[in-house]
């Protein structure tokens, strides 16, 4: 049917869905903005997951790098007053900082893979030998 749209990534917007329902508990039930970050990225993938798209992606890479770089300093900052406990290894900007971070570099590269560009993969060059 000409003008309906789909989602392009299912699993991209469910994901983003989830963040949202996520970033807006938090919000609501600790009455602090400490789930405004999963709910902006919520936002972000959501809209990844609906529209798609090489720039936007991109955008969001970076986007991510940095607040992954952020979020390993304000970690390394922490480390002298964490113990190694699960909830402190979990629940610290640490380990997250490095998800965020690697997060970024995958949909940074992701961004200039053949599947977004929507261009055929690379054919083997056929031996003529």
């Amino acid at each position: 049917m000409p003008g309906t749209r789909r989602v392009n990534g299912p699993i991209t917007f469910i994901i983003g869905l989830l963040l949202i329902a996520f970033g807006a508990y938090v919000v609501v039930a600790a009455r602090t903005s400490h789930g405004l970050v999963p709910l902006l990225i919520g936002c972000a993938l959501a809209y990844l997951g609906w529209r798609g798209g090489r720039a936007a992606t991109i955008v969001l890479g970076h986007a991510l790098v940095v607040m992954g770089c952020y979020m390993l300093t304000w970690g390394i900052y922490l480390l002298p007053y964490s113990k190694p406990i699960p909830a402190h290894i979990f629940g610290r900007p640490l380990f997250w900082g490095f998800i965020t971070l690697f997060g970024g570099i995958c949909a940074i590269y992701h961004g200039f893979c053949n599947c977004v560009r929507r261009r055929p993969s690379c054919q083997a060059v056929p031996d003529n030998s």
